[in-house]
Formats: C-alpha cells, sequence, structure tokens
C-alpha cells in the first residue's frame, strides 16, 4: 500500500508539470490569436502611435497660437496689423480708394 502511494506521488510529480505545459502549449496560441489577441494589440498599438502623432502636431499649433498671443500683448504693429488685413479697419484719417477691374 505504502508503495502504491509512493509510486502514485511520483506519476503526480511529472504528471502536474507535464498537464500544465501541455496545457499552455495549447491556450498560449489560442488566447494569442484570438480576436482580441495580437491583431487587437498591433491595431491598438497603431492607434496609440496615431494618437501620439496627432497630440505631438496640436502641441505645436498651442506653441504657435501662445507665440501669437505674447505677440498680439506685447507688439501694437502686430495688433494694427491683424485690425488692418483680417477686420479691415483703418485710422479715421485714412480714406479707401476702390477701383473696379475692367470687364467686371
Amino acid at each position: 500500500m505504502i508503495s502504491l502511494m509512493r509510486s502514485s506521488g511520483k506519476v503526480l510529480v511529472w504528471l502536474i508539470p507535464f498537464t500544465l505545459l501541455a496545457g499552455a502549449i495549447l491556450i498560449v496560441p489560442l488566447r494569442i490569436l484570438d480576436r482580441q489577441g495580437l491583431p487587437r494589440y498591433r491595431a491598438l498599438t497603431d492607434e496609440l502611435a496615431e494618437v501620439r502623432h496627432y497630440n505631438e502636431q496640436l502641441r505645436r499649433k498651442v506653441q504657435r497660437l501662445e507665440i501669437k498671443v505674447r505677440d498680439l500683448r506685447n507688439n501694437p504693429e502686430a495688433v494694427e496689423r491683424i485690425a488692418r488685413d483680417e477686420l479691415g479697419m483703418l485710422f479715421s484719417e485714412e480714406v479707401v480708394f476702390q477701383f473696379s477691374r475692367e470687364g467686371e
């Protein structure tokens, strides 16, 4: 009886690791190739790269806008240029002449 328990104990010593290894060999590839596995990981990695690129573009745009705001706060010529070019404003003593092209 004791020898039977010893031999069954020896069998369990190698059977448990063998079963775990065999299970891992079967389950790991199935999990990796599953729809939620490696293909999803690759798609998320690509999406992350796109989001990082977009964030970098936004960071540069914010920096340009900060420079423009600083310029508008500290540079009266910049304010005048925007008032003239974008808003069409003039000084009170200025006169605007409009000419039409021939054929219009």
